[in-house]
């Protein structure tokens, strides 16, 4: 597993007001930004797009475990 350090300032804006964030990790990077798109697109349309990422990252796996037996 590799170890990732993030600083990052994150600054989103609304019409009903803006919050600001500074994850200092992967995971809360995550967090922060599936509540953003929940907040902007909703939550069945988030699932799904977060769907589609697992899916590529999954037959992207496969395929270089396929090309490593191979």
């Amino acid at each position: 597993m590799t170890t990732v350090s993030i600083d990052a300032d994150i600054k989103a804006k609304w019409q009903d007001g803006h919050s600001s964030y500074s994850p200092g990790s992967t995971e809360e990077l995550a967090i922060i930004s599936i509540d953003l798109l929940v907040r902007d697109i909703g939550a069945e349309a988030a699932q799904d797009f977060i769907e589609q990422i697992f899916e590529k990252h999954l037959a992207d796996q496969k395929a270089v475990a396929e090309a490593r037996q191979a």
